[in-house]
């Protein structure tokens, strides 16, 4: 790998670390964008506030009554790893302020703690000056800046810079002001249960009624020279939201602008646009054949069109399997059709792999297992595996094994293949990098307490066509593991569930470079058993399944949070987005209707009993995930999505109870 390159992925994971060791997580954090952060997604309601288009350029008003809501979210979505405001920071700011707002004064943002409504941090915009209010150890004080003047009709970029007793203004990237006040910025404000407030103070009174552009949060003091010299100073670029932008060129030809503020409908009357990044949310009217589109910022996307959505679900098929079910694995094969592969607990029945004929899984074939927990399906070039977690299996020397199965198209079944050395695996994830192919095992213990070991990460070896070690992982319990790509970047996702002492523990994520992985980042997580990744347009999440909250004083608890995890760009790091409460939680399935998209999470134990509800989420936007359907389950274990060319259906495993039951969802 070339000096270049590696330079280039360090910048852009954020993973560089100083010569003395990792960078403590209260000095790492990237530019903050507070506006991107507070706005609804791409193609989500703008509730509380407009877009304006004001001498050219695009700014965010917010609208009375609900203005003071619409744009605010909690604190604890930026400061992930540490619930310090940063001692030394630059806030950067694009605006316009209206003559009201000068002369009573208005808030561009605050910081508020939610239980006690107390403000810790505000910055308001006054007549010729700003101010800046903070909550310290002997209660509020403020840090006003004088001789600022902005209620002049123009927009404006402000960078104010606070460092121990001074603090400076830069204001277009020429005029300079400066303070100094009695004692320093506090370097321990924190902001646990705050939430942040854009132009307001969590009030309709003080309402900022000017335009807001651009509002960046930067630990340190380079701000200024980050975004200056520019070509105009007025509009300075820190980071600015997506939807902020300038409306795109106007091509020459048949296209028209048809509407004066750069709501994006464009009208044609020859042949279809380029839909592309740049043109996202943006309508596009068809005159020849009557078709409404949406730029997805890929493809152009029927809105005219009827969408199938998701009604109910009903009883499909009891799949009687003589055993509980840890794990069901999907997969096709050419020519035969859908295959469902059981992980059944029992050794005496050994595990089953069904097939989908005429509507219904029918039973195929019968594999002998010892306590099987989990299967894998993948591919090498065109052979087919399945890949066994297995607790019993020993070979002569009592080695733990789990076995890989290889399909044969002569006997059109899975045959013995490939025995690999494991310790009370609960996971295989397969996956290909570069041409080649890997198997990850998740070990949770070695013995009956040695839960603090490695997991190994296997490759493909095409000369002896076998899998073989590349790479061990410490890992805590291991239970599970996910592999995704984001642009031409892989990560490997793990669910480190116990230490031997607690299931308060980290889980990581790792990223791929320079031929091995390496840690990217770590999230605490209570018990984690599944990682769930799925995209929403250009988004990318991850779910965390925790299952039980257990230290070495006091009793298990396991109706906890589960969180979903989005990856933001600009910090280059995973932040929390959204908890849900759940009982047990050991697995998440996403999966879609239509246009609709769904998280079902498989709730298993509350304390006392295993009989409990799932429950589906649908994905609403600005809301999230909210729950739409309860779904009466006995010690789920395993959800798997699945579509035949009638029907789209759910599928689940019980680990206490030896029935799997189907699920047909019924759509309008």
């Amino acid at each position: 790998m070339s000096t270049s390159l590696l330079v280039a992925l360090l910048l852009l994971v954020g993973i560089a670390e100083g010569r003395d060791g990792p960078r403590s997580p209260c000095t790492d954090l990237l530019p903050l964008d507070l506006l991107s952060r507070a706005l609804p997604t791409a193609g989500g309601a703008l509730q509380g506030l407009c877009i304006v288009q004001d001498q050219g350029t695009r700014g965010l008003r917010l609208l009375a009554p609900a203005g003071h809501r619409a744009l605010s979210f909690p604190a604890s979505q930026l400061f992930v790893n540490c619930d310090l405001f940063p001692a030394e920071f630059s806030i950067v700011v694009t605006l316009k302020v209206s003559h009201p707002a000068a002369q009573r004064g208005e808030y561009i943002f605050s910081l508020v703690e939610e239980e006690l409504d107390l403000l810790l941090l505000g910055l308001q915009v006054g007549q010729e000056k700003l101010q800046l209010l903070v909550q310290d150890g002997s209660g509020q004080r403020r840090i006003t800046v004088r001789g600022v003047p902005l209620a002049d009709g123009r927009w404006h970029t402000l960078v104010l810079s606070v460092t121990g007793r001074h603090a400076t203004v830069t204001m277009d990237c020429d005029t300079l002001f400066e303070t100094s006040y009695d004692r320093p910025f506090p370097v321990a404000l924190r902001t646990t249960g705050s939430m942040f407030y854009i132009g307001s103070r969590r009030a309709q009174r003080g309402l900022f009624s000017g335009l807001l552009r651009q509002l960046v949060l930067l630990p340190g003091l380079d701000a200024a020279s980050r975004i200056c010299p520019a070509s105009d100073p007025r509009l300075a670029v820190l980071s600015v939201p997506p939807a902020l932008l300038e409306i795109p060129g106007i091509p020459l030809g048949d296209e028209a602008l048809t509407h004066p503020h750069g709501a994006g409908a464009r009208l044609t009357q020859g042949s279809r646009p380029p839909c592309a990044e740049s043109k996202q949310a943006q309508l596009w009217f068809d005159t020849v054949d009557n078709g409404l589109f949406l730029c997805d910022g890929l493809t152009w996307v029927d809105m005219l069109q009827k969408r199938e959505k998701l009604d109910y679900l009903e009883d499909h098929q009891d799949l009687h399997t003589l055993s509980e079910t840890l794990d069901i694995e999907l997969f096709h094969v050419p020519s035969l059709g859908l295959f469902a592969a059981m992980a059944n607990w029992e050794s005496s029945f050994g595990s089953r792999i069904y097939k989908w004929t005429d509507g219904k899984f029918q039973l195929y074939q019968n594999i002998s297992t010892s306590e099987a927990l989990a299967w894998k399906f993948f591919t090498v070039d065109d052979k087919m595996f399945l890949a066994a977690a297995i607790s019993k299996e020993r070979d002569q020397g009592g080695r733990e094994l789990s076995v890989i199965y290889k399909w044969s198209p002569q006997r059109l079944q899975f045959l013995l293949y490939q025995s690999l050395e494991t310790h009370s695996a609960r996971d295989w994830e397969a996956f290909h990098i570069g041409g080649e192919v890997f198997l990850a095992v998740a070990n949770l213990r070695q013995g009956n307490n040695n839960h603090n070991i490695d997991s190994v990460i296997y490759k493909w070896n095409p000369s002896t066509e076998a899998f073989e070690v590349n790479q061990t992982i410490q890992t805590s319990g291991a239970y599970d593991w996910e592999f995704f790509t984001v642009g031409p970047y892989h990560f490997l996702v793990v669910a480190n569930t116990f230490n031997g002492v607690s299931t308060h523990i980290e889980s990581m994520i790792y990223i791929w470079l320079g031929g091995i992985f390496q840690p990217f980042q770590a999230i605490t997580t209570l018990g984690a058993t599944d990682w769930e990744m799925f995209r929403i347009g250009s988004r990318v999440f991850l779910a965390v399944a925790n299952s039980q909250k257990l230290c070495q004083e006091g009793p298990s608890v396991y109706a906890l949070n589960s969180t979903i995890y989005e990856l933001d760009m600009t910090m280059k790091m995973f932040l929390r987005f959204q908890d849900i409460g759940t009982y047990s939680a050991v697995d998440w399935e996403f999966f879609t209707v239509g246009d609709e998209k769904f998280l079902v999470v498989a709730n298993s134990f509350n304390g006392q009993f295993h009989s409990l509800n799932s429950v589906i989420y649908r994905w609403q936007g600005y809301e999230g995930f909210v729950p739409v359907h309860r779904l009466p389950t006995i010690g789920c274990k395993d959800w798997e999505f699945f579509k035949s060319t009638e029907d789209s259906y759910l599928i689940y495993s019980s680990a206490t109870e030896p029935l799997s039951k189907v699920l047909r969802l019924k759509t309008f």
